[in-house]
């Protein structure tokens, strides 16, 4: 199995003594179920898995009473179990699709004879018809797809070894030249294979692209389904927008434009279908702020915005034209550098950063602002060998120093510092 970080998460669930259920939330095909499946292996003697999509007759047993006793005799007379008092973990899958569990959660809490996980898909947690929240009896983690740090490890690369390029890239010191190469090549094929486990398992196994890619493929054919099943009256707008996304990364200057899905495309159109793509998982927004000051959610314009994909292997795809080819043999400047300024921006998601961009009247844009330690810092991207040519961090550099902690540029050459500004190899972004 992939060593996830996502266990540790749930370990230290486990051992908190105020219980809440946990839901852990994040698109389809990230790992979810693999990842809670391998934590009751680990933690408990009996695990009591209920996927609500692939046994809809479940949903019976939460039909009318909440009572906790009642709902687990119920399960337990339709075949699940055994319930063991103080041993068992009860894992609700797809609970998207049954809203009274969800509802049912509260008590089952309550009464405090087993643990419970609940697991779906952001898309379907988020429009579900809960009658009633389980507000306080709750905890709520967001999961994604694997991150840098993760494919190295799947790769067999030691923490001994990302520990002390962590450590050079920290003290702003140059990394081992050989090191620095062979991550750049993990990096690259990084991009191509992307996060998602059951194409990372398929690559490791076989190191065949083609069946890499038929993966890939088979996952956005599943996310096109999804918009049909959940989107409502918003699924002919959020494939459009789906549909779109590779393209408008493509483009030189990244801002999504919706006049480009139609001609009369305006956010008023088009912002529930933003909506809930974004809370599907599936696409990450970068809003626009026109000034450099804290918080940027005060400052931000929801009007201009960048949209990314969850994956850069699954972009890749979309893209096709054998860009696959281009990127192992060091080309990862194709599509105006979409596809390095992609992997940042899921790097800095799966990190907890909330993503914005600086762009003041069209004139100096900087690719991302962030929040460190309470502190404005500023990250560009360069997927080019003119790295060190950045007019518009320079000029913002020279108007508003005193507000900036430090500024990043994320290249494909090793680390180097000037007074102001630090190079940094683009993989480093998974410290940040």
């Amino acid at each position: 199995m992939l060593k996830r970080k996502i266990i540790s998460v749930l370990n230290k669930w486990k051992d908190n003594s105020c219980k809440e259920a946990l839901l852990l939330k994040g698109a389809r095909q990230i790992g979810k179920t693999t990842a809670v499946r391998e934590f009751a292996r680990q933690n408990y003697t009996h695990f009591v898995e209920i996927n609500f999509e692939q046994n809809p007759e479940a949903k019976e047993a939460f039909a009318g009473s909440r009572d906790a006793r009642t709902i687990i005799n119920r399960l337990s007379l339709m075949g699940y179990g055994p319930f063991v008092v103080g041993k068992t973990l009860v894992f609700f899958d797809e609970i998207q699709s049954c809203p009274n569990a969800r509802t049912s959660i509260k008590f089952l809490v309550e009464d405090n004879q087993f643990d419970y996980i609940e697991s779906g898909s952001l898309l379907g947690i988020n429009y579900a018809e809960v009658s009633s929240y389980p507000v306080g009896f709750e905890f709520q983690v967001e999961m994604f797809p694997l991150d840098f740090e993760e494919w190295l490890w799947a790769n067999g690369i030691s923490d001994e070894v990302i520990q002390e390029v962590k450590n050079n890239f920290i003290k702003g010191m140059e990394i081992d030249a050989v090191t620095h190469n062979q991550l750049m090549k993990l990096y690259r094929s990084f991009l191509i294979v992307g996060g998602m486990p059951k194409v990372v398992t398929t690559y490791l196994k076989h190191v065949d692209f083609a069946e890499v890619i038929r993966q890939q493929r088979l996952i956005i054919d599943s996310y096109r389904d999804d918009i049909a099943k959940y989107a409502a009256n918003q699924k002919t707008r959020a494939k459009r927008f789906f549909d779109a996304i590779p393209s408008q990364i493509a483009k030189q200057h990244k801002r999504f434009m919706l006049s480009d899905l139609e001609k009369t495309g305006n956010m008023q159109k088009y912002e529930d279908a933003a909506q809930w793509l974004a809370d599907s998982g599936i696409a990450y927004f970068s809003y626009n702020t026109h000034t450099l000051a804290m918080p940027f959610e005060q400052y931000e314009n929801r009007n201009l915005f960048k949209v990314y994909l969850l994956d850069t292997g699954l972009l890749c795809s979309l893209w096709g034209e054998n860009l696959q080819w281009k990127v192992m043999n060091g080309d990862i400047a194709i599509n105006e550098g979409g596809l390095t300024e992609n992997f940042v921006a899921s790097e800095l998601v799966k990190h907890g950063h909330q993503l914005h961009y600086y762009d003041k009247k069209s004139r100096n844009e900087l690719d991302f602002l962030i929040r460190e330690n309470n502190l404005l810092s500023v990250i560009e991207v360069k997927s080019g060998n003119d790295y060190k040519k950045h007019s518009a961090l320079n000029n913002v550099m020279d108007e508003f120093s005193e507000y900036i902690e430090r500024c990043l540029v994320l290249s494909k050459f090793n680390v180097d510092k000037s007074d102001i500004i630090q190079y940094s190899p683009i993989y480093t972004s998974m410290w940040l």
